[in-house]
């Protein structure tokens, strides 16, 4: 017991020691201030105070900007490294968002689609964009009936045939929004761009296939009929390099991470989301997608039918690379017309330099196509 309290008495005897130290310390140190009247002249201390802290947070800057460069190895973070944008001839210009109204008239889809594109083309646009699924209602049993042979062409596609004729007509390019495909005994649900020359660019199969369940609420599986596509797409046009993605491939940031490292300007999203997912999440994704890798953002979704199997949300949109809506509308019928200036992407890339912040030394973005093309080389 007393060998406790000795201890105890020693240890207090220690600190109480140690905090008097401390004060005088303290104290001392401010004898300098009153024989220098530095604390009687306060705001010129504190002036030179603040140009001291900021011509050490400036070397700071510069010395972690150093570091970032040599030990956290941001050309690392994406592998292969990514693509720089490619020159344009064209850096600004206008884009059209076709929200369709759609029936079960597959005809009357087409004749109103043309429609609306000739008037987007009048309106001086050079990029148009229909959305998903603008043939056929948006169902499993529409599907397999509504499906055509794109790559037969003509008759087998009447769809794509209209967009081919209006895109060489017109000379602009078309992003045709989706449609069922049938490829051999399988669906897809496909997008096709065409150029000014009315030749297809590229043709998307959507990746991320549509399986929800929402009790109480929505339930949807495209896999029931459909198959999903294999390949990322990234096409060239006349304005822009162009990732695709079709609708739920929008959840899936890896896909714009690695369309943004293939040099893309602009990612294009025909989609239809729903009811009780588009209130919450389709403008925030589409402004998440932008934002996080500093490019243009569109989408286009077929406008709302109430009394339709599945009823889309609408709201056509298209967002700038600093995550700003630029354009976009409510749930009817609409050709949305905004301009696109490519030339404000290197300028938020300037603000914003994440390209060369990404830590390579602790993450990477695998783009396995890009890498097995190489190899095989």
């Amino acid at each position: 017991m007393k060998a406790g309290l000795a201890l105890l008495s020693s240890t207090f005897n220690y600190n109480l020691s140690a905090s008097i130290c401390q004060l005088k310390t303290s104290v001392t140190s401010f004898f300098p201030l009153f024989r220098s009247n530095i604390l009687f002249n306060y705001p010129s201390a504190l002036r030179a105070k603040r140009n001291t802290s900021s011509n050490n947070l400036s070397r700071s800057i510069r010395t972690v900007s150093a570091k970032m460069a040599s030990d956290y190895k941001p050309e690392q973070a994406r592998v292969p490294p990514a693509l720089p944008l490619p020159v344009l001839p064209v850096t600004k210009f206008k884009i059209a968002l076709c929200q369709l109204a759609v029936t079960a008239d597959k005809e009357r889809n087409i004749a109103h689609a043309r429609s609306a594109i000739e008037e987007a083309a009048e309106k001086g646009a050079q990029l148009v964009l229909l959305p998903e699924i603008w043939n056929s209602p948006y169902s499993n049993d529409s599907f397999p009936i509504y499906a055509e042979d794109i790559d037969a062409g003509g008759d087998a596609s009447p769809s794509t045939a209209m967009l081919s004729e209006v895109a060489h007509r017109l000379k602009i390019t078309i992003v045709g929004g989706s449609i069922p495909e049938r490829y051999c005994d399988r669906l897809y649900n496909t997008c096709c761009v065409f150029g000014t020359d009315g030749k297809l660019r590229a043709k998307h199969r959507k990746i991320h296939l549509f399986d929800i369940d929402i009790p109480g609420k929505i339930t949807f599986k495209e896999s029931k009929t459909l198959t999903a596509g294999e390949n990322p797409t990234i096409v060239d046009t006349d304005v822009g390099r162009i990732g695709i993605g079709i609708c739920y491939d929008i959840r899936f940031q890896e896909l714009a991470m690695l369309y943004a490292a293939r040099g893309a300007h602009l990612l294009c999203y025909p989609g239809a989301f729903n009811m009780t997912t588009g209130p919450l999440h389709w403008e925030l994704l589409q402004r998440a997608r932008a934002v996080d890798n500093q490019l243009y953002v569109a989408t286009c979704s077929p406008a709302r039918d109430a009394g339709a199997g599945y009823v889309a949300w609408g709201h056509s949109t298209l967002v700038g690379p600093f995550g700003e809506v630029l354009a976009t509308t409510e749930h009817d019928e609409a050709v949305v017309i905004a301009e696109v200036d490519y030339s404000f992407i290197e300028l938020r890339r300037t603000n914003l330099p994440l390209e060369k912040q990404k830590r390579g030394d602790l993450y990477q973005l695998v783009d396995v196509q890009r890498l097995n093309l190489q190899s095989t080389r």
